[in-house]
């Protein structure tokens, strides 16, 4: 029996051999691993099986390794699977599009339903970085089905991988067929469990835009951003008024005047604090992406009405935001709107509130100075 010390010895030494050596022993060391009854000899095969092929080469890979790594990807064990599925695109690289087709795809997509959630989140980690390698037919044909199956696996880690990987496939089939592809899957995932996915997915939403223009958005995406926005998890809240932002920052301001701020300021009804805080948020967000007349009309009034909140976490964020749009608008709006509502907060019974109100003002007197 080959140990697993001895395997990882030689595994690890090929690269630093010259390349006759290699060609002479490579294959059969490889085969002797996998020949192994012992599961850590074989994951050890696995782990240092791109080593080995970049030591020899392209030609010797296909030739002499191919038969070895789809033996390791249908390995009995699932930590020798795991081990192999996570270099599958890097084991690629050494082959030719018509090779990885006939050989690896046939098990990529057994690896994609595997018994083992660890071998599928293993493979979805990389299974996206082979749509280079095969182009654009190959990548429709083979690998779509795959990550449209991936992405509805029960197991959230499987999700995540996929979508964090989702501008592979991009640059190969274009954003609109991925789209086509990805929607009904998009709004399935905006709605997970696993807040981490709806994450991944929001972060993603702004590329979609980018590529889709602002008609599709507002059909096929806008409803669920403002969605966000009242999410039960303050992370997803967060990165959905970063979005906003970016979405108003891509579209212009008289898109973000007619389709981003009327939703935005009627969820300041929200009877719960924190979705209410949270249109503060979006407000000082987007306030730098919409024209002042647009701001002072519309937006001002919204986070002077809410001075008079009743919960203190919501007057006080009143006092911060108003402090960082004080900047953006005229001297006499400061004068005849701001800092009458920031005066009002600096009497309040709560002494954050009070704080953050004399920030404020503090820093609008400096703006005026300036």
């Amino acid at each position: 029996m080959v140990t697993l010390a001895e395997v990882h010895t030689m595994m690890c030494r090929w690269s630093l051999y010259c390349n006759s050596i290699c060609r002479c022993s490579g294959g059969a060391i490889a085969d002797v691993g996998l020949q192994d009854k012992s599961w850590r000899v074989r994951y050890n095969v696995a782990a240092q099986m791109v080593p080995l092929c970049e030591a020899l080469g392209p030609d010797l890979t296909r030739a002499e390794l191919v038969p070895a790594y789809v033996k390791l990807l249908e390995d009995t064990e699932a930590e020798v699977r795991i081990a192999a599925a996570g270099k599958v695109a890097a084991f690629s690289k050494m082959l030719t599009p018509a090779i990885i087709v006939s050989q690896i795809i046939p098990r990529v997509k057994e690896l994609a339903n595997d018994s083992s959630q660890f071998v599928r989140a293993a493979l979805a980690g990389v299974v996206m970085e082979l749509a280079p390698q095969l182009g654009k037919q190959p990548t429709i044909e083979h690998l779509v089905p795959v990550f449209l199956n991936l992405l509805r696996d029960p197991y959230p880690d499987v999700r995540l991988n996929v979508i964090s990987k989702l501008d592979q496939v991009n640059q190969v089939i274009g954003i609109e067929l991925l789209a086509q592809s990805l929607l009904p899957a998009i709004e399935e995932l905006a709605e997970d469990k696993h807040w981490r996915v709806r994450l991944a997915i929001l972060e993603h939403i702004p590329l979609l835009a980018n590529q889709l223009g602002a008609e599709f958005f507002q059909e096929k995406l806008g409803p669920q951003c403002m969605r966000w926005l009242e999410d039960q998890v303050a992370s997803i809240r967060e990165a959905a008024t970063k979005t906003l932002q970016k979405i108003a920052q891509e579209f212009g301001p008289e898109w973000a005047k007619e389709h981003l701020v009327p939703p935005v300021l009627a969820m300041i009804k929200n009877p719960h604090y924190l979705y209410r805080m949270t249109v503060l948020v979006a407000i000082s967000s987007l306030a730098s992406y919409v024209s002042q007349e647009v701001f002072i009309n519309t937006m001002l009034p919204v986070l002077v009405s809410c001075s008079k909140d009743r919960v203190p976490n919501v007057k006080f964020n009143v006092a911060k935001v108003l402090e960082r749009v004080a900047p953006l608008v005229d001297n006499n709006v400061i004068q005849q709107t701001i800092k009458p509502c920031l005066n009002e907060l600096a009497e309040d019974a709560d002494v954050d509130v009070q704080f953050y109100a004399k920030q404020a003002l503090y820093a609008c007197d400096n703006i005026h100075m300036s």
